[in-house]
């Protein structure tokens, strides 16, 4: 009996695909920011909008730049493009969960990135939330001025 060879039609073809996708979350008071940073050239989107549109102000820039600079990316735009989804807590928690997600992308593009990251304590988690307040009190802490008569 013969073996009969089959050939395998198909080709297996690599595809090639240069932009590499990178995943994190990022935290901070009851803000979650959910971060997919691309290896390509882009926008930064934050809830679908564009993240000089929904964070305008300087200060606020310099707060989601910051982990790129201290990569040695000056223009982030330039290298990479991101989409961010953040809910939750305020505008000053938002930006800093979006930057703590962004620090933990980088570092899952390169290993070599989290030694500066770290130092300027961006690779930290900020634990410090609201206290909730208490049944019979005004406050979290506060209490009812005690009567002795």
């Amino acid at each position: 009996m013969e073996k009969i060879e089959k050939k395998n039609t198909k080709s297996k073809k690599k595809r090639k695909n240069p932009t590499k996708l990178y995943t994190a979350v990022g935290r901070r008071k009851r803000s979650v920011a959910r971060v997919w940073l691309y290896n390509k050239k882009g926008e930064f989107t934050v809830n679908e909008k564009s993240i000089s549109d929904v964070y305008p102000e300087v200060f606020q820039k310099l707060i989601w730049v910051k982990p790129f600079h201290l990569v040695g990316v000056s223009h982030p735009r330039s290298k990479y493009s991101a989409t961010i989804k953040v809910r939750g807590g305020g505008e000053s928690a938002q930006i800093l969960a979006i930057q703590l997600g962004l620090s933990r992308a980088l570092v899952k593009s390169d290993s070599s990135f989290k030694d500066p990251l770290r130092k300027n304590g961006l690779m930290t988690r900020d634990p410090r939330e609201v206290e909730r307040k208490k049944t019979s009190q005004p406050k979290a802490r506060k209490k009812v001025q005690y009567s002795k008569r």
